[in-house]
């Protein structure tokens, strides 16, 4: 729909609209454009600091708590299991084969030796990933750090 003859006069200036379809014009669209908005980019482009720091603090925080509970009920575990395995073999439920075990320790040191020098690609990439994200967003990282931190302590 085009209109030339203007509602106000702006002079011989001609006015066009162009009226879309809602349905083409999302069909065009990227889904995370279309999910997110037109501010899906990093983090510091759509918030303030104030708000970078609260949402990576809130967020460090619950991390930090559930990793400190999760981390003492695995610790637990393999402790309790390590217990349980040493009263096994000292009142002769199990018979373990420690010379064995210790070649087997040594073979594995030897291996990770081997590969220590050059990471995956997998893993560098990873790595490339997460340095470009904590550029982007010192605030929420450092915020999330943080949080991170206190819910340790908490």
């Amino acid at each position: 729909f085009r209109s030339n003859s203007p509602p106000y006069d702006y002079g011989s200036l001609p006015i066009t609209f162009d009226v879309m379809e809602l349905a083409e014009y999302a069909k065009k669209q990227k889904w995370w454009k279309r999910l997110f908005g037109k501010n899906s980019g990093p983090v510091a482009e759509k918030y303030s600091v104030a708000t970078q720091l609260l949402i990576g603090g809130v967020s460090g925080w619950c991390a930090g708590f559930l990793f400190q509970k999760v981390g003492k009920l695995a610790a637990s575990a393999v402790g309790g299991g390590f217990f349980l395995l040493q009263v096994a073999n000292h009142t002769g439920y199990i018979k373990v084969d420690w010379k064995r075990v210790e070649q087997d320790m040594n073979k594995a040191k030897k291996q990770l030796k081997l590969n220590v020098d050059k990471p995956p690609r997998e893993v560098r990439t990873k790595v490339d990933e997460v340095q470009s994200f904590v550029k982007k967003n010192i605030v929420l990282t450092g915020g999330f750090a943080g949080g991170f931190l206190l819910g340790l302590a908490s």
